[in-house]
């Protein structure tokens, strides 16, 4: 069934969100999550992280966004401009063009972005993408037939949600289906900062959905899709083994964010940026940041920490979280090695798959970018 919701087209500022001048920065709860989907044992994290880059998987990749493991190991990615989806061999590198996702409207932060697979994804072999249009973002699904000529294997779209408010900047776009099996999205608030706060308009929030696109049960407010509010623009969802949902957020001139999410919580933004102890009434991040270290795009779960890919900041950020008290220690690594870094997934283990965003636009982009990258994690 077709969530319907109000359109509202918001006009956003011209600078860019993780861009080096303007905004400098460029995921009581009643829904019961389930199980981990990461599949890690519960264990607390060391003292001391490590991070190693153990494989160059693929490269020549255009703007690269969503990724989502194949249940063989292979991997999808999105190309935000182009509107394609690649099928990346998890062994060779090799690329195979799926298809292109008609009615993408790819214009400043906003294009293919994020891809998840149905949670019954071994009968129905449905892909989920986020992307911007002529008129909104929206969720659609579209069945995968690996059995069709390469480029040709996408059927045709259909909309799950749309009427996600669309903007040059602030255009949110990471999905993700969490352990209960619903669809959960991150959207921005398309530089028309009031939209945070209002619990009607779909910009700046969290949305939890079934797979068909309805507010999910269990939603904080009544018949509303909406699960937390008061978001700038997440760009990072993910899971640990206690069903904790955590999600990164660009943050405006001083603070970039990593919070844990409550269903029904205000996030604070436009009001507070960062820590805010004047205001009980918004949940306080995680852990925070310098805008200029930081523009964290994705995050994946491994090892008892949550991971952080940082655009601006060139950097995977490590944040344990796994049974530590008070504010987590974080440490970075990769720093300035492989440049701006968009999305990180967990593949298992100790093992991690990052995404770099060099050809986004706002990278200085090497002959052999953009990349996919094997990461070993402790």
């Amino acid at each position: 069934m077709l969530a319907a919701a109000a359109l509202l087209l918001a006009t956003g500022c011209s600078s860019d969100d993780d861009g080096p001048s303007g905004d400098k920065s460029a995921e009581s709860g009643s829904a019961d999550p389930g199980a981990s989907p990461s599949g890690d044992a519960a264990e607390a994290p060391p003292e001391k992280g490590a991070a190693e880059v153990t494989k160059t998987l693929a490269t020549g990749l255009k703007s690269p966004w969503g990724l989502a493991p194949l249940p063989d190991g292979d991997l999808l990615v999105s190309s935000r401009d182009e509107g394609t989806i690649t099928r990346i061999d998890g062994e060779s590198g090799k690329k195979t063009q799926v298809g292109s996702v008609p009615g993408v409207a790819a214009a400043g932060e906003g294009g293919l972005m994020g891809l998840a697979l149905s949670p019954t994804y071994a009968s129905d072999h449905q892909v989920y993408a986020y992307f911007t249009t002529e008129s909104d973002n929206r969720i659609a699904r579209m069945l995968y037939d690996e059995k069709k000529p390469s480029g040709q294997q996408l059927g045709a779209p259909d909309t799950v949600f749309k009427d996600i408010p669309k903007g040059v900047i602030h255009n949110g776009g990471r999905i993700a289906f969490g352990p209960d099996k619903m669809l959960y999205a991150g959207t921005g608030e398309t530089g028309e900062t009031d939209l945070a706060q209002d619990k009607k308009s779909l910009g700046g929030k969290i949305l939890r959905l079934t797979p068909d696109g309805d507010p999910a049960p269990g939603n904080p407010f009544a018949d509303s899709p909406v699960y937390s509010l008061g978001h700038r623009n997440v760009q990072g969802l993910d899971w640990d083994e206690d069903k904790r949902l955590w999600a990164s957020e660009f943050g405006q001139d001083t603070w970039d964010e990593l919070n844990e999410i409550k269903a029904g919580d205000n996030y604070g933004w436009p009001e507070a940026e960062g820590k805010d102890d004047s205001d009980d009434a918004f949940h306080a991040p995680v852990a925070q940041w310098k805008t200029s270290e930081a523009s964290p795009s994705g995050v994946a779960y491994a090892k008892g920490s949550v991971w952080m890919a940082g655009l601006r900041g060139e950097r995977l950020w490590r944040i344990p979280v796994r049974g530590v008290a008070g504010e987590p220690k974080t440490e970075a690594f990769l720093t300035e090695k492989y440049g701006r870094l968009r999305t990180v997934v967990a593949a298992g283990g100790d093992k991690l798959w990052l995404v770099t965003s060099e050809t986004d636009s706002r990278g200085t982009p090497g002959k052999e970018d953009d990349k996919i990258l094997e990461v070993r994690v402790k």
